[in-house]
């Protein structure tokens, strides 16, 4: 598995389409939120999806191993769509838990980054989602705590780490590096 991260807005889904058009991989791409809120609604605990990183604690770890547990039981090659953090009202919650660690191999993560004024035009244009409003600063600040952890998953999994910046107008650089990292990584040419 390949795992891609990054903070709301940095640009990961559109990166992952465009690396997938000039690519001969064969993977499937899976989205850690979305499986989350399907385990979320079955167990009756949100109404959507924006609601989960308030949950309790507690709950939101339950679910993180529920998922590990479904991640664990994939085959082929996939690549997981994910957030290195989440910003809770207790403070940061790693993306990736131990559970996950445990029940999947890890093969390569990679973080995409944007510029923080680029994050902040990304979200106030998602009308799909309901984002915090925050500074560039914090996106800063945010995009440096993802690669703290970006590395600290890296030292845990043994997988390399690559940091891929996806600023406005640079998408088929960064689409063209997020490639590179699938055909390293899987044999594609």
């Amino acid at each position: 598995m390949i795992i891609v991260l990054g903070t709301p807005g940095a640009g990961k889904t559109t990166v992952l389409s465009k690396a997938k058009e000039g690519s001969s991989a064969d993977f499937k791409e899976v989205n850690y939120g979305d499986l989350m809120f399907e385990i979320a609604m079955k167990k009756k605990l949100v109404a959507n999806r924006d609601e989960m990183r308030k949950m309790p604690l507690d709950k939101q770890r339950a679910l993180q191993l529920a998922v590990a547990k479904a991640l664990g039981k994939m085959e082929g090659n996939f690549i997981l769509n994910t957030h290195a953090l989440v910003s809770t009202p207790a403070g940061y919650l790693p993306g990736l838990s131990k559970a996950l660690f445990d029940n999947v191999n890890i093969e390569e993560l990679v973080l995409i980054t944007a510029p923080p004024k680029d994050v902040i035009r990304r979200r106030k244009e998602d009308v799909t989602r309901v984002r915090d409003i925050e500074t560039e600063e914090q996106i800063q600040e945010l995009i440096n705590i993802n690669k703290s952890y970006l590395f600290a998953y890296s030292a845990i999994s043994g997988a390399p780490a690559a940091i891929i910046e996806n600023a406005d107008g640079k998408l088929e650089r960064a689409a063209n590096e997020a490639r590179k990292v699938l055909e390293a990584r899987w044999g594609c040419r």
